[in-house]
């Protein structure tokens, strides 16, 4: 028979799962700036770990590859993913996130928390001021597109937000619209996702006090608990997206943004 706790902590990540898919798909965040704050404070409660923000970040990356498929695929079925933009910033973000996830081995789990924290709210800021780009600006080409994908895929990596959080924002400064920027952003979270988890595995093969159902810095119990309700919900936020307001929706996310990167700055690790 199960133990209560342990039911409880798996409750924590399902429930975590079916917010995180609806805003995946609204807003093209990949959803790691929700799931690596709540993982970060659930595993100090359930396990008895002391990286919790590798194990949070590497567990989300691993996550985000599912529901980014999810959302990308449904956004798809709405003629709204920018393919040839997904093209070229592919090669950048999978050297990039790969990079990032592998260096998070040489980063203490409280300083990778204040990362979190600081990127996050520069994040929430650029949510709330909406700033409008240059009429005339376009996306670069393979060049500068290499390069953008692989800052965008090693930031992302690094603190386990996908890639849509940071893709989003840099094709709406290139000018391609918010509901396509959106769709686009599910779609290079793919990549990313799935580099930056094999980083982050690869850096905590050899990390010493990690729960048993953990391969490196992936922790499968949660990771299971939020995909099987993610997978089923990012379809629905997607949906949402084609219909709703989303400068009203970004605006009170990056508000919400803002309480979680206080938290990390200042509660990571601890």
């Amino acid at each position: 028979m199960l133990e209560p706790i342990f039911l409880l902590e798996m409750l924590t990540y399902i429930i975590t799962g079916a917010i995180v898919g609806v805003a995946a798909g609204l807003l093209g965040i990949g959803g790691g700036l929700l799931i690596v704050p709540v993982l970060s404070t659930a595993f100090l409660y359930f396990l008895n770990v002391s990286e919790v923000v590798h194990l949070a970040i590497g567990t989300s990356l691993a996550t985000i590859v599912i529901t980014s498929f999810s959302s990308a695929r449904a956004h798809h079925n709405h003629g709204a993913v920018r393919w040839d933009a997904v093209k070229l910033l592919t090669a950048g973000v999978l050297l990039g996130a790969f990079i990032g996830g592998w260096s998070s081995q040489f980063i203490a789990s409280n300083r990778l928390g204040q990362i979190f924290g600081v990127l996050e709210l520069l994040i929430a800021i650029n949510m709330l001021l909406a700033l409008k780009p240059s009429p005339n600006r376009q996306l670069p080409g393979l060049v500068g597109n290499t390069f953008s994908g692989t800052i965008i895929g090693s930031l992302s990596s690094l603190v386990g937000i996908g890639g849509g959080t940071l893709t989003t924002p840099y094709l709406v400064w290139n000018n391609i619209s918010m509901h396509q920027a959106i769709a686009t952003s599910t779609a290079v979270s793919i990549p990313v996702a799935i580099a930056g988890t094999i980083g982050y595995l690869i850096a905590g093969l050899d990390a010493t006090n990690l729960p048993p159902l953990a391969s490196g810095y992936v922790y499968w119990p949660a990771f299971f608990g939020i995909v099987i309700a993610s997978y089923f919900t990012a379809p629905i936020g997607a949906k949402w997206a084609h219909q709703l307001p989303v400068k009203t929706l970004k605006r009170g996310f990056g508000i919400f943004l803002i309480i979680l990167a206080i938290k990390m700055l200042f509660f990571s690790g601890h």
